[in-house]
């Protein structure tokens, strides 16, 4: 077997039907996986380089599947307001939260929402994540969404990651909709929608189903015009109120639902039929002080997948590292160190609809790896602050 590179002398934790492979050999071809397992196994292989990986542990490439990276400004005086005792939900009633966002990335020019968002992948990209989603959300008008997508588009461009852009058009109602909510989506499933999908810019369609942003019906309208553009959804739910939003999404055979602290048994139950993922987001949790945990046994029970994500936005979770989440995933919801791991892999590439080419170290997938000075994949959940991260390879090439 010809291959451009031959990887060895590292133990492989694949997240796949292999599991955990000792003294194993990667060969990669095309940017692809040619062949994964153990040393002691390995056909002949003519690479044209060979890395010496030490003894070092190499797992999939991470996942980073729900991100609001582009935004203008910061909201560090709202995280002051609550540590004074005002909840999320007065402050977006104030007209902070989501719509003193929308203020500031419509002030800010693509460029600056691009250089912006660069400083905050770049911290990820060091910690070994090659895939990334990129909400939009925070410009509530056809120009604004446009140029936060673009610049998500951009990055993808300039840095080795793949970005996955999710338009969030219904994210909230902006100011001059005040009002006006059946107004507002139809501008959002009438304009906004068909005419970013039509440029290229929309992977896949989001909403905030909350009694603070938009209602069931109005969500699935949202979702009705995703589905005549052909593109899928996903959706957070059920976040602070059981709004039936698990149900929602699993009724569209959405790639996932979000948050999912207030979900239900029936709509865990229907996510199971629907195959949809559950997305636990530990940053927004922690930085809102919640007590109600998601239904993570629940979740095992039914055999429902679950990721793990930064959520980085300005307001609830300003997360720029998808390793401390993975610690946040362990302490506060109680995953496995082995069910976090497959949150920002396995579990996390089905988020995104990305589940046949990336999320496992296998033969015909992507070959983006990261190479961890650990003594045991565990680590990688259990030190706070730190970045065991040796070496990043994207698309068989080293990047980092």
């Amino acid at each position: 077997m010809d291959a451009d590179s031959l990887w060895f002398n590292g133990h492989a934790l694949t997240m796949g039907d292999a599991g955990v492979v000792r003294d194993a050999a990667i060969a990669v071809r095309g940017g692809r996986i040619a062949w994964v397992g153990p040393r002691a196994a390995m056909p002949d292989i003519r690479a044209a380089e060979e890395h010496d990986l030490e003894g070092r542990w190499v797992t999939p490439g991470l996942i980073d599947a729900h991100t609001h990276l582009v935004f203008g400004g910061n909201r560090a005086h709202e995280f002051e307001m609550r540590l004074e005792g005002a909840s999320y939900e007065e402050i977006a009633r104030a007209g902070g939260g989501i719509v003193s966002t929308v203020k500031a990335t419509r002030a800010a020019g693509e460029d600056a929402l691009a250089a912006g968002a660069a400083r905050r992948l770049e911290r990820l990209l060091a910690e070994g994540v090659t895939v990334v989603e990129v909400k939009s959300g925070y410009g509530l008008e056809l120009e604004s969404e446009r140029a936060m997508l673009r610049a998500a588009r951009a990055l993808g461009e300039r840095y080795p990651v793949t970005v996955r852009t999710t338009c969030l058009a219904a994210h909230a109602l902006p100011p001059e909709y005040a009002g006006r909510a059946d107004d507002y989506i139809d501008l959002v499933c009438g304009e906004i929608l068909p005419a970013l999908a039509a440029e290229g810019l929309v992977d896949a369609v989001d909403a905030f189903c909350e009694r603070i942003a938009f209602s069931p019906a109005q969500t699935a309208r949202v979702f009705d015009a995703a589905r005549r553009l052909g593109l899928p959804v996903k959706l957070h739910a059920d976040q602070l109120s059981d709004g039936g939003g698990a149900a929602l999404a699993a009724r569209y055979g959405a790639l996932s639902a979000d948050h999912l602290e207030h979900t239900p048994e029936d709509g865990v139950r229907a996510m199971v039929d629907a195959g949809t993922v559950a997305m636990l987001l530990p940053g927004a949790f922690y930085l809102l002080r919640e007590t109600k945990l998601p239904p993570v046994e629940l979740f095992r029970r039914h055999g429902v997948p679950m990721a793990v994500a930064t959520d980085c936005n300005p307001g609830t979770s300003p997360a720029v590292s998808l390793l401390l989440m993975l610690n946040m995933a362990c302490t506060l919801f109680r995953l496995t160190p082995m069910e976090a791991l497959a949150g920002v892999t396995r579990n996390a590439a089905r988020a995104l609809g990305m589940h046949a080419t990336h999320g496992t170290l296998e033969a015909g997938k992507a070959a983006d790896f990261a190479a961890w000075d650990v003594g045991h994949p565990a680590e990688l959940c259990y030190w706070l602050g730190a970045n065991p991260c040796a070496r990043v390879v994207k698309d068989g090439r080293v990047v980092a």
